[in-house]
């Protein structure tokens, strides 16, 4: 006859590999929430940029219609919010307040900006 120990260890029994399904869940959340978190953020940054191109481009047009600089305000816009990564949609002049429209393709969305320059 023979005779064993079988020893039982309290509170393992059906738990056994939980930890690991956690883990893995807790990865594959985290990797999740980082695919949809970075191209928002990368968004948001290229919103900015289309902002600052449009900037750009009405202080140029402003420059060039009041003779601060010399050249076409629509020209000197254009080539500003090309320099920006932007292009012009729109470019309007009132008096010496020139309102210029600029977008740029990110992923698939066209972000658009809109800027006034003139005297103060």
């Amino acid at each position: 006859m023979r005779v064993g120990w079988r020893v039982v260890m309290a509170g393992r029994g059906e738990q056994d590999g939980a930890g690991s399904v956690l883990a893995v869940g807790i990865l594959g959340a985290t990797l999740t929430f980082t695919a949809v978190l970075l191209p928002l953020l990368a968004a948001l940054a290229m919103n900015q940029s289309v902002q600052n191109a449009a900037d750009a481009s009405a202080l140029a047009a402003a420059d060039t219609v009041s003779g601060f600089a010399a050249g076409y305000p629509c020209q000197a816009a254009a080539e500003a919010a090309r320099l920006g990564g932007a292009s012009v949609t729109d470019c309007a002049l009132d008096g010496l307040i020139a309102t210029v429209s600029v977008q740029r393709r990110f992923l698939v969305f066209d972000l658009a900006a809109e800027a006034r320059a003139g005297p103060p």
